[in-house]
């Protein structure tokens, strides 16, 4: 079980890590597994509204790597992130409102974000993010589908810092 987590958590790190940006220490730590680290680091760049560190902690908190896991605070942070235009966190963050996991459950704001995330997807995470979208989208009535789409729509990405 350890091990399949440590492979998730690469994945991850693969798909949210930008090449366009270079690594924070936090990021760095995570990388090297050191996630107690890269929580203390990570939280520093997060409440200074780095989007990728957001997403990060958000991650961690989701999974309990080296933090208490907390779907809350894993919520917390993929909303501070997603709102601006961070599309990884905008995934989970719709799989949490799908699930009601630190959210309330809520189907519309579930397809506003995996919508947002798919629209974003890197390359490798496309059809995977699109296919979970359908699948939430599937079991929406026609009335709640329309509402997440025009939100999706109406969506414009605020910027923290």
């Amino acid at each position: 079980m350890r091990k399949s987590l440590q492979i998730l958590s690469l994945m991850f790190a693969a798909v949210v890590a930008s090449p366009a940006c270079a690594a924070g220490a936090g990021e760095r730590a995570y990388f090297h597994g050191d996630y107690a680290r890269a929580a203390r680091l990570l939280a520093l760049e997060a409440d200074a509204g780095h989007p990728i560190a957001q997403s990060f902690l958000g991650y961690q908190f989701q999974y309990g790597l080296g933090v208490p896991k907390s779907f809350e605070e894993a919520a917390r942070w993929f909303h501070r992130a997603a709102e601006q235009g961070e599309p990884t966190a905008q995934f989970f963050l719709g799989l949490l409102y799908d699930r009601g996991q630190g959210v309330a459950e809520n189907p519309v704001e579930a397809e506003k974000w995996l919508e947002l995330a798919a629209a974003r997807a890197p390359k490798p995470k496309r059809e995977y993010w699109t296919t979970m979208r359908e699948t939430v989208a599937g079991k929406m009535t026609s009335d709640e589908l329309a509402e997440a789409r025009r939100r999706a729509v109406a969506w414009y990405p605020i910027r923290e810092r």
